[in-house]
């Protein structure tokens, strides 16, 4: 079983010092490179859109259709001086229930801050997209990661861009598109062993991938998209069999409804995002304790700190005796 380096014991690391080179934890990014072997990394996330379910709206212009760029640029800024060492950047929200927007819309709203950013800033730049078209814009406009919530599965097109420009991607697991899953889909459950449909969908992702050539891969067992609440902690617990996979895990946590329902008082109404920020550190400490090397935020501050302690518990196990 392949793990980030940060996670291996000494003599793991030995035996695996051959493979460097191909470390599937070493990902090109358009002739850039993200290193997850060393430590795990935080990835900020940046809407464009008027209603993602946490921070929508707060990118808007003089009116709610257009986007303020340079707003845009300064809290992205912020971001990677807070500790954030890749931005994801969305024009079309992904939240249960969502409707979707037009690939035309989407790059209206994503480009130019794309374009912005990538001159202020040697960030890594991730596109949230599953459409071809939008990739395609993204990456002529600086982004370097392809973030796919549907693994590939929406848009059969998008895998060649990827492929074309040398671009990393992410991809993840969705039961279906946001549009058909509202909080009343999250809240039954399959029935079914929830680990087992995402280890063999991001499988059959891995395999799509490599088929267009395309060999720097990031999972996403996809929290809140389609899962109970039961199955959302289900994957978070056994989050370490996916790393199997060989591939590095991100795990996408902040502020969902599932944490939500945890910490939600019996009789009271579910606890709106904007007082989930401590479950998601909690959640993301968990997620980095379990394998995953990049956790996908809306607080960037509060995840580097949850990063550092959870790699310390880990370092300490590891190398114990030796200190920090």
């Amino acid at each position: 079983m392949t793990k980030p380096a940060w996670r291996r014991t000494a003599s793991e690391t030995q035996i695996r010092k051959k493979d460097m080179e191909t470390d599937h934890y070493r990902l090109g990014c358009c002739g850039r490179e993200l290193d997850l072997r060393t430590k795990p990394r935080i990835m900020a996330i940046l809407n464009t859109t008027p209603d993602s379910f946490f921070d929508g709206g707060r990118l808007g212009g003089n009116d709610s259709s257009t986007v303020d760029v340079d707003h845009a640029v300064e809290i992205a800024l912020g971001m990677i001086g807070n500790g954030a060492e890749i931005v994801d950047i969305g024009g079309e929200s992904t939240r249960p229930g969502a409707e979707a927007v037009g690939a035309a819309e989407e790059i209206r709203r994503t480009a130019p801050v794309i374009r912005e950013l990538r001159r202020a800033s040697d960030v890594i730049i991730s596109i949230d997209t599953y459409k071809a078209v939008v990739a395609e814009e993204a990456l002529k406009a600086g982004a370097s990661i392809v973030n796919d919530i549907s693994g590939f599965r929406f848009d059969p097109d998008i895998a060649p861009v990827c492929a074309r420009h040398k671009a990393a991607v992410i991809l993840m697991h969705s039961r279906n598109q946001p549009g058909k899953m509202g909080w009343s889909y999250q809240t039954g459950s399959s029935g079914k062993d929830i680990l087992s449909i995402v280890h063999r969908t991001l499988l059959d992702a891995i395999r799509q991938a490599e088929q267009h050539g395309i060999g720097d891969i990031v999972l996403d067992p996809g929290f809140g998209f389609g899962k109970s609440v039961g199955e959302n902690f289900a994957l978070l617990r056994r989050l370490p069999e996916l790393l199997d996979l060989e591939r590095p895990l991100l795990a996408g946590l902040s502020r969902k409804s599932f944490l939500g329902a945890a910490i939600r008082k019996t009789g009271e109404p579910l606890p709106a995002p904007q007082e989930r920020l401590a479950a998601t550190v909690a959640a993301n400490t968990v997620a980095i304790m379990n394998g995953a090397s990049i956790i996908r935020v809306h607080d960037t501050k509060e995840a580097v700190h949850a990063a550092a302690v959870a790699s310390a518990v880990l370092r300490t196990g590891r190398d114990e005796g030796r200190g920090f």
